[in-house]
């Protein structure tokens, strides 16, 4: 097949390089050094499991990126970015409709992100209703992404799809850049941010702004964001806050049926551009979070956040108002020995959602529902040596809605609904065999409650039947390098049985309610292998490449909706294999071409399987060159070609469509054809 050929392909390519790499010399090995955008295994610094770690011993499958990990296309969408980490296929529809599906959780959900949990420098960025939209996270803001892959409830929460951690940069020089990139439909996109340091003080901003007229009709889009830190630190304490303010305008295209999309794929779907469809929010979040050093062994994190949106959306069928109020706390108490970590905390968020539709300026719904979260989390790690690592975790988990009818010309709605208490525990070890190699394994709970959608019943009554779906998730992996870090393999396999699965159906083009449809399981092989080749006489410059796949089977085990048996089916919307290839070339010293191929399998569009989108193969190529002017600054100028074959995609899909009445059902999101990009970015 045409994606076996590819595949073959690039192993014999990598097996090549790295025989011929085996053959350099041990000076050449010497001058190796690491890639700015995945360091060496030993040296890369991350977050998970609540404490400051290192990737080599954590335990537990986690990946992280930073650097020029992050900007691998022209920065104005997360989705190039995310889809290069091996289990994760992120879907863009527009700048404004995504969908992260992570190890084959959350492809069931129409237009957006919820069966993940996402965190901006440890503050929720996740809504109580599960809402995950991480990708309104300037590119330029980032300075080092996260990704824990399946259940991790007893670390961070509901989410079974896995966590999503963002981190702004952190500078320890006062600096101030500048970064303009223009490209093909009128996408101008502009950063502007800075680092003031003062002593113990240290303050970071960032003001982005992103613009487009959009490939298709009823297309254009436009985001304006702030997002600042500020850091005071003393001897025994230390006080960190985190501020971040968005404002976006997009029009809505929607999907298109299949005849649109094949002929017509610049279209917007005739309904919404009928009526000029178009969604419009303002958000704002805030945290701060104080440190406090009691000794060298006992240390306290409390963390106070608040998030508030306010939004209103354009539809053919009616209109959307809807506005979110939260506030929340987190406590972790850290207790720090030579071989054992406990840690002790709780979070608690109480959030308060108010929506109302209307068409035509006739009031048809109104609503508000208040939702509180409550968990209490303990972490036990302990190491009986210097090469094994065992943590024991743990979290109870308490939810409540309830929902109070604003509208009483349908009836008094209102009621509450009480979900039992979740108890999620996770295990998981790492054991360092050699200085090359490690093996590291864990088993973990985790559960996704049901959106405001799927709580309720078709006629808006709170559904008291509906229950959260669990699963638990087993999985076992190595990290190894050789050749001094010039070559380093991350595997594992993994394997979700997941319970009461949360289905949500759509009765009619406006109206969305939840079942529990049964058991599903999960199973998938994830590899990702980096290697940096070069100061070959037989080829100029350096040359780096990582090379990432996934193969998921993703299965119905028992699925019955209306009285149709779906048992042994695949799961639509989740590609069967995942591949992608980056090479950075750099034939001169400040010169560098950076190529990205990325094959997406293909995948099914509805429950019976009896629809199927082939896979496809995109392209992108970056050249950059850096320059310095003395007393002026450096500057960094790149050209770019996104999708150079011009392949012609869907990149998002729609599950199980409905078309209602005569009309087709509108499964596919066009994605963008051969399409440019350049920029310049000033750093003072």
């Amino acid at each position: 097949m045409y994606y076996t050929t590819i595949l073959s392909i690039i192993l014999i390519f990598f097996l090549r390089l790295t025989a011929i790499y085996a053959q350099t010399d041990e000076n050449t090995l010497a001058d190796i050094q690491p890639s700015d955008s995945i360091v060496s295994l030993d040296a890369v610094t991350v977050e998970g499991f609540r404490l400051s770690n290192k990737l080599r011993t954590f335990p537990g499958s986690l990946s992280v990126l930073a650097g020029k990990g992050l900007n691998l296309s022209d920065g104005t969408n997360m989705a190039t970015t995310l889809n290069s980490i091996p289990g994760i296929s992120m879907q863009s529809g527009t700048y404004a409709t995504n969908r992260i599906v992570i190890r084959g959780m959350g492809s069931r959900t129409p237009y957006n992100t919820n069966r993940i949990h996402a965190y901006l420098n440890e503050i929720p960025l996740t809504m109580a209703d599960g809402v995950s939209t991480p990708e309104e996270v300037d590119m330029q803001s980032i300075g080092r992404i996260e990704v824990i892959k399946g259940p991790a409830s007893a670390l961070y929460g509901s989410g079974l799809g896995g966590n999503i951690n963002l981190y702004t940069p952190v500078k320890l020089k006062n600096e101030a850049t500048f970064k303009v990139n223009y490209g093909s439909f009128n996408t101008l996109r502009n950063n502007l941010s800075g680092t003031v340091n003062a002593g113990k003080a240290n303050l970071w901003g960032s003001l982005s702004h992103l613009q487009s007229d959009g490939y298709r009709g009823n297309n254009e889009y436009k985001r304006t964001s702030f997002l600042s830190t500020a850091q005071w630190k003393q001897t025994k304490w230390a006080v960190k806050s985190t501020l971040m303010l968005t404002d976006v305008h997009g029009e809505i295209p929607s999907s298109l049926s299949k005849t649109q999309f094949e002929n017509d794929p610049r279209a917007a779907a005739p309904n919404w551009a009928a009526i000029a469809g178009f969604k419009k929010y303002r958000k704002a979040l805030a945290g701060t979070t104080l440190t406090n050093i009691f000794s060298s062994t006992l240390s306290n994190y409390f963390t106070i956040h608040g998030k508030w949106s306010d939004a209103y959306e354009k539809r053919p069928f009616n209109n959307l108002t809807d506005h979110t109020m939260s506030a929340g706390v987190r406590n972790k108490l850290s207790y720090c020995l030579q071989k054992t970590d406990l840690i002790f905390g709780l979070d608690y968020t109480a959030e308060q959602y108010t929506w109302k539709l209307d068409k035509n300026e006739i009031l048809l719904n109104e609503n508000r529902e208040n939702r509180n979260q409550f968990s209490v989390f303990g972490i036990l790690n302990y190491r009986p040596s210097i090469k094994l690592n065992i943590s024991v975790a743990g979290t109870l988990n308490y939810i409540s809605y309830q929902l109070t009818d604003l509208y009483s010309a349908n009836g008094n709605q209102s009621d509450a609904r009480n979900f039992p208490f979740i108890v999620s525990p996770r295990l998981g070890f790492n054991y360092t065999a050699t200085a090359n190699l490690v093996v590291y394994a864990s088993v973990g709970h985790g559960f996704s409650l049901p959106s405001p959608e799927e709580t309720l019943l078709p006629a808006g009554d709170v559904n008291p039947d509906i229950k959260p779906e669990q699963g638990m998730q087993y999985e076992i992996g190595t990290r190894f390098n050789f050749f001094e870090n010039a070559v380093e393999i991350d595997a594992g396999v993994y394997w979700i049985e997941l319970n009461d699965l949360l289905v949500t159906k759509r009765i009619t083009e406006d109206i969305f309610t939840g079942i529990n449809a049964g058991k599903s399981r999960h199973q998938g092989f994830e590899l990702l292998l980096r290697n940096r080749f070069f100061h070959f006489s037989s080829f100029p410059g350096k040359l780096t490449s990582t090379f990432g796949y996934t193969f998921s089977r993703n299965r119905f085990i028992r699925f019955t909706d209306d009285e149709n048996t779906y048992d042994g089916n695949e799961l639509p919307g989740i590609p069967d294999e995942l591949l992608q290839l980056q090479l950075t070339w750099n034939p001169a010293e400040k010169i560098e071409v950076l190529t990205h191929l990325q094959y997406t399998g293909s995948q099914y569009l509805n429950d019976a399987n009896t629809m199927k989108y082939d896979g496809y193969l995109l392209l992108n190529i970056k050249v950059s060159t850096q320059f310095q002017l003395r007393k002026v600054g450096h500057f960094n100028v790149f050209v770019g070609v996104n999708n150079l074959t011009d392949c012609k995609y869907a990149s998002m899909l729609v599950v199980n469509a409905i078309g209602f009445g005569s009309n087709e059902p509108r499964f596919y999101y066009p994605g963008l054809p051969r399409n440019i990009f350049a920029g310049i970015e000033f750093r003072l």
